[in-house]
């Protein structure tokens, strides 16, 4: 049955590449692309997002531009994703570590995060699944955002499919 529902219509997973932001992953529908700056640990930062809607859910990958290789800088951003996260569903997450892998072979420690709770003014009920990995002049931002988890085979395709240049 698994099977079937990879191969659902109403996920039509492909391989996006963004070789000016350093990753690969996989989306299961043709994604919007999003570009905006944030500011975060007083710096207005470029971000650059794609996101797929289907099934009720947004899978999106933003990456954003650090302007310098800076290990404080970037934890300071992974630090304030983070915190907007568990603040978009006012909700504690639960974290653990995650290796995500870059195409040389090894891997980069990140964080997954999981948080459920109120979104938005109605308060509607949300879940955000969540990798944060920095690395470099960037750091990624791999979500899943739905009212009701996609299937497992789902998630772990996007996750699974991350790859960091």
């Amino acid at each position: 049955m698994a099977l079937a529902a990879a191969c659902s219509p109403a996920y039509n997973w492909r391989t996006v590449t963004d070789a000016a932001e350093g990753y690969a992953i996989d989306l299961p529908a043709k994604p919007t692309v999003d570009e905006r700056r944030v500011d975060i640990a007083g710096n207005a930062l470029p971000m650059h997002v794609r996101a797929a809607h289907t099934q009720g859910a947004v899978f999106a990958i933003a990456a954003i531009d650090l302007p310098r290789d800076d290990a404080r800088l970037r934890e300071s951003v992974v630090e304030a994703l983070r915190g907007a996260l568990a603040r978009n569903v006012s909700a504690s997450p639960i974290e653990r570590p995650v290796q995500v892998p870059v195409q040389t072979g090894a891997g980069i420690a990140g964080i997954e995060l999981v948080v459920t709770g109120a979104a938005g003014e109605a308060h509607e009920q949300r879940t955000i699944h969540a990798w944060v990995v920095g690395s470099g002049r960037h750091v990624y931002q791999a979500a899943i955002v739905a009212a009701h988890a996609p299937p497992q085979e789902q998630v772990d395709q996007f996750f699974g499919s991350l790859k960091l240049q």
